[in-house]
């Protein structure tokens, strides 16, 4: 027979634990269907060196989750620890280095090094990107307004939306105007000329997307990497204890705590329906849940032509999520050290360098090439690497003297998310490698272990359709009303009791539990708004009734 639970969600990943967390808090009999063995999705930690490493296999670093949500769920009472991440470091292959110190007059020398110009622009770039944030940050964590509906609720929010982009004046209205359709090469011309300054920073405009720096829409994504809080420091990024699957660990011990059932090896194998509304779950093992009420974390792609049938659902919205853009030419790798790099430009050890966002991309052009070599079907010769060594600081990670490094590069060619085409993957690692030894010689030697995650890889055992981290790319078509299907970024879908809360809806594209506590928002108003027509409808049924009989009496 059955079970029956009042919400069943799909996905044990950050979204879907935030989003039974918050329901089991609301009094509503949660379970969590996780498919694979492990609760965290992409930000899970894992141990493919043996127990004495842990990585966290594909996100690495925290920044987009809420403090309010931390406090909500008292993540800190259940393990959860970030430790601040250090400074931007790029070390060059002609022996100096770029640093970007948190210090202003430090940071001033350090640019001055390679431009007078660009060290007296970066506070006002600074500055820029801070005013921009200040206007689109609340946005993001806010449910959408369906813009174009004419429904009277719709418009009261619509109207608060106006209210909001009030705080722009002619200047500020141009400037978001040109964040959201510009390239990150753009924005950059305005204020820079050196080539390092210039390929440290184009790298948060393209990490995780299928664009180049010179690519509309660019701008943004470096502002949503901008945009987060670990601690009251806006764009402060860390390294949460335990790795990612620290994060993951806390919410699903906060979820358990307040009477949530979290299932792994439970995949949803069918979103049953009846009449245009959700009925339930069926499980691959063939095992049925019944429930008014289910959260779909999963790709759309998955959850709308793979787990429902999509003739149950209006054309243009299987239109919009059909032509979904997900593609990624992302390759992540791992590697297990049994000692420090040691920088040519910088030998001695330090926690702001070793402990920071290590950066190879000599320049703009240079990351360009590498996009535009995968374009036309063919891995990056020259590939740029984000690298983190989170055991710098929290040593649980690694045994003694012994570190965990992880580098988030790109790019191959999207097609590699059906083709994996292992041979090339692996040639396209050795280049990363090959890139790290030019600047930290001996390096390659110190390489005990090596896990390369390819956009197949992504795609196939995490669910990350075309290998793309965000669940699809942020660009302007893409984003906020947009995200993902014409009328349906509200979290709510064509199906009545079907809802979604995953990274492709606004708010998600980073580890921020933002579209799994809204989506928790928008599940009680609407159970708020059925409870209240229930009530009315009958009145209303009994007072035709008696109208009806005074009618006749008076006939």
């Amino acid at each position: 027979m059955a079970i029956r639970r009042d919400v069943v969600v799909i996905g044990g990943g950050h979204n879907g634990l935030v989003a039974a967390a918050y329901l089991a808090r609301s009094g509503l009999s949660t379970l969590v269907c996780e498919r694979r063995g492990v609760l965290g999705g992409a930000a899970v930690s894992e141990h493919p060196f043996g127990p004495g490493y842990t990585v966290t296999s594909l996100s690495y670093v925290v920044s987009l989750l809420p403090p309010a949500l931390v406090r909500d769920l008292r993540l800190a009472s259940h393990g959860y620890h970030v430790f601040p991440q250090g400074p931007y470091f790029a070390p060059r292959a002609d022996g100096r280095y770029l640093s970007l110190p948190d210090d202003a007059a430090a940071r001033r020398a350090q640019i001055a090094k390679f431009s007078a110009r660009d060290a007296e622009a970066y506070e006002r770039y600074q500055a820029h990107l801070a005013d921009l944030g200040a206007v689109l940050g609340p946005l993001l964590e806010q449910i959408p307004p369906r813009l174009g509906s004419r429904r009277p609720a719709d418009l009261w929010r619509q109207g608060m939306l106006l209210r909001h982009l009030r705080k722009l004046d002619e200047r500020g209205a141009v400037d978001v105007t040109r964040l959201l359709t510009g390239s990150i090469a753009d924005l950059i011309d305005r204020y820079f000329s050196s080539d390092a300054l210039r390929g440290l920073l184009s790298v948060s405009g393209v990490i995780g997307t299928w664009a180049g720096p010179r690519s509309s829409g660019t701008a943004y994504v470096m502002l949503h990497h901008h945009i987060g809080d670990t601690g009251g420091q806006s764009g402060a990024w860390g390294f949460p204890r335990g790795g990612m699957g620290g994060v993951t660990g806390a919410l699903a011990a906060a979820a358990r705590s307040l009477g949530a059932d979290l299932r792994t090896e439970a995949e949803v194998a069918a979103i049953r329906t009846r009449a245009g509304r959700v009925t339930g779950v069926t499980l691959a093992s063939g095992e049925e849940i019944d429930a008014p009420v289910v959260v779909t974390t999963a790709h759309p792609q998955i959850s709308f032509l793979r787990l429902l049938d999509p003739a149950e659902l209006p054309p243009g919205f299987v239109a919009d999520v059909r032509a979904w853009q997900t593609r990624s030419g992302t390759v992540k790798i791992n590697l297990a050290l049994d000692r420090l790099p040691v920088f040519a430009s910088h030998p001695e050890f330090d926690p702001q360098v070793h402990g920071g966002t290590i950066v190879l991309a000599e320049s703009l052009d240079d990351v360009e090439t590498a996009f535009q070599q995968a374009v036309a079907g063919q891995p990056s010769s020259l590939p740029f690497a984000d690298i983190c060594i989170p055991s710098v600081f929290d040593d649980s990670l690694a045994p003694p003297g012994h570190h965990v490094m992880s580098l988030f590069t790109q790019w191959v060619p999207h097609g590699y998310a059906d083709d994996p085409q292992p041979g090339a993957l692996d040639a396209y690692a050795d280049r990363v490698i090959a890139r790290l030894e030019t600047v930290a010689p001996g390096f390659t030697d110190s390489i005990r272990h090596r896990q390369v995650i390819g956009p197949h890889l992504m795609q196939q055992e995490y669910g990350l359709v075309g290998g793309n981290i965000f669940h699809g790319e942020l660009s302007l078509g893409q984003m906020f009303h947009a995200r993902p299907a014409a009328g349906y970024a509200d979290l709510r879908t064509p199906v009545r009791g079907l809802y979604q809360a995953g990274s492709a809806t606004h708010g998600g594209g980073g580890v921020t539990g933002i579209p799994g506590r809204n989506v928790v928002h928008q599940i009680l108003a609407d159970r708020r708004a059925e409870r209240w027509r229930s009530r009315v409808r009958p009145r209303a049924e009994s007072g035709r009734a008696e109208s009806g009989s005074a009618t006749g009496a008076r006939r």
